[in-house]
């Protein structure tokens, strides 16, 4: 039982999905800016949520996830959550190229921050902290897993602090979210301890940082 809720935890949790759910979170629950000439999250038409989710699922999840069962058909990558550490480079360069075409999608058809920060921001961060774990996996087999969760919790901090009103029970819970991947990683025995806790830490390091410098540069 404890084996299939591993599992379970592993795939609701996947890397892939972690953005998509602080851009669900940030739309979907109510929240008042402090900075009210900031664009809202909560406040954006139903109509344009749902296109800019979609748009940023297509293009964070849908996109690599495709491109991942094409390297496994091709043989290129062994297992398709990428459990060989010599197999990950292509795959990361993957993500970094969506994230990239993501951010520049938003920062061109968007321009002058007409949009919520977290559109420009958290596509950066996605960038940057796959090209750290790239530089990273010369030596560990850093966990994208952990990676998805501190890049949620990270995005969700930095969100929160622009804040003056919102529901304070989603930080605990992407924290706890977050043990039970890390949990369900090791227990799995996908990673080492090093792996999971480097992952998160630098994630979440990594994303508020991006997220905080960008905010306060516009």
């Amino acid at each position: 039982m404890k084996r299939i809720l591993a599992h379970f935890f592993s795939w609701i949790f996947l890397p892939l999905f972690m953005p998509s759910y602080g851009i669900l979170l940030t739309m979907y629950v109510a929240s008042l800016p402090k900075d009210l000439t900031h664009a809202s999250m909560f406040l954006l038409t139903p109509e344009m949520k749902t296109r800019l989710l979609l748009l940023f699922f297509l293009f964070s999840a849908a996109a690599p996830g495709l491109s991942f069962l094409a390297l496994h058909q091709k043989k290129v990558i062994s297992t398709i959550d990428i459990e060989n550490q010599r197999e990950r480079n292509i795959p990361l360069l993957v993500m970094m190229a969506y994230s990239l075409v993501l951010f520049l999608l938003f920062f061109f058809k968007a321009p002058d921050h007409v949009l919520p920060i977290a559109f420009y921001a958290l596509p950066l961060a996605g960038l940057l902290v796959t090209s750290i774990y790239m530089a990273i996996n010369k030596w560990i087999k850093i966990s994208l897993h952990a990676g998805g969760a501190g890049i949620l919790v990270g995005f969700l901090f930095a969100y929160y602090l622009e804040q003056q009103q919102f529901n304070r029970w989603i930080l605990p819970a992407a924290i706890f979210a977050s043990g039970l991947t890390i949990a369900s990683r090791l227990y799995l025995n996908k990673h080492r301890p090093i792996e999971v806790y480097t992952g998160w830490t630098l994630a979440v390091i990594i994303t508020f940082g991006t997220y905080f410098i960008y905010s306060n540069l516009i």
